[in-house]
């Protein structure tokens, strides 16, 4: 299975070498890596990448993700696009219909909240607290509302209801000295903010890269609407798997003394008051990386799959809801199911 080369040090370059990648920097080899092993180079800040090595990336469908040094997206450079113009014309006509689009939508969002409920419990179960356990069945009450809410701007209303609940508790959830009030991200006021938003962009690559492998447009999404230059496709798929990956991994960091606060500093940006350092953002992406490539049984297709596995079966899933016939009207059949825990 292949994986993300992410490439954080400052000043250094990536080249090629046949057909492996190359790092480099002072003269100094960092990292040797065959493309075939690659699904994605994000790159963070200063780093050069030379003219052969981006020919390569692209002949072998291997897009590069441009981001700030503090993971800011700028922008990214894919190969020519997979030629299923069907799925793509599917997928565009699908979005158009009101009642599809709504469906679709209300299984996204059921998707998210049954996880955060999971993810609560589970914490309540470990801790014994009681407020988790009331945040937990709050959001579990938000559940029964989805099916009933018939416009896709109040589901967006009841899925905010439910995030501002689980963020509620998280005061609760975090070990001392970490402190948390709210969910804030434009900018990141803390260094549980800034983890948060951090492990956000890196999962969202990592789901946008799946949606590009099964051929669907990440421009056309369902919950969230056309707007331009937003993955809205991807942003819809990542939000099932926002409990699951990224809020698990940045916890499980702050909690274990993985990151501490030396890893922070005060921004000289306002809109960056809080940055995480380089040696942070290693430390958490080797978090990241372990818990995407944890394996474990789909309960569903019988087999030991990865979390980077299960977004490209996701992507799948969601586009054999797109088929249409050969007079352009959308095959009967069922629509998109989250993946949920238990």
């Amino acid at each position: 299975m292949r994986s993300p080369l992410y490439l954080l040090e400052q000043g250094s370059k990536l080249a090629r070498e046949g057909r492996r990648l190359i790092v480099t920097k002072d003269g100094e080899t960092l990292a040797r890596v065959a493309v075939i092993q690659i699904s994605q180079v994000i790159i963070f800040g200063n780093i050069q990448i030379t003219t052969p090595a981006l020919r390569l990336l692209l002949d072998e469908g291997v897009e590069a993700v441009l981001l700030s040094r503090y993971g800011q997206f700028y922008g990214r450079l894919v190969g020519a696009e997979g030629g299923n113009g069907a799925l793509r014309v599917g997928q565009a006509l699908c979005s158009r219909d009101p009642l599809f689009a709504l469906r679709t939508a209300q299984q996204m969002v059921l998707g998210k909240i049954a996880n955060m409920k999971v993810f609560l419990q589970r914490y309540a179960r470990r801790s014994g607290s009681q407020t988790v356990e009331e945040a937990a069945a709050g959001v579990d009450g938000l559940l029964a509302r989805v099916p009933r809410t018939t416009a896709i701007n109040s589901l967006m209303g009841v899925e905010g209801q439910a995030t501002a609940i689980y963020f509620g508790v998280w005061k609760d959830l975090l070990k001392p000295p970490w402190r948390f009030s709210r969910r804030l991200r434009r900018p990141p006021p803390d260094p549980v903010n800034v983890l948060l938003s951090f492990g956000y962009t890196l999962l969202l690559q990592n789901v946008l890269g799946a949606v590009l492998t099964a051929g669907l447009d990440p421009y056309v999404g369902f919950l969230h609407q056309l707007s331009y230059n937003r993955p809205s496709l991807a942003l819809d798929l990542v939000e099932e798997f926002r409990p699951l990956i990224a809020d698990s991994v940045a916890l499980r960091c702050l909690n274990n003394g993985i990151i501490t606060h030396e890893h922070f500093s005060e921004g000289e940006d306002p809109e960056r008051p809080i940055v995480l350092s380089d040696e942070g953002a290693k430390l958490f992406i080797r978090e990241l990386e372990t818990r995407l490539e944890q394996s474990f049984k789909h309960p569903e297709a019988g087999e030991q799959v990865t979390y980077r596995r299960l977004f490209l079966l996701q992507a799948y899933r969601l586009a054999a809801t797109l088929q249409l016939d050969g007079a352009g009207i959308r095959r009967d059949g069922p629509y998109y199911r989250p993946f949920t825990v238990r």
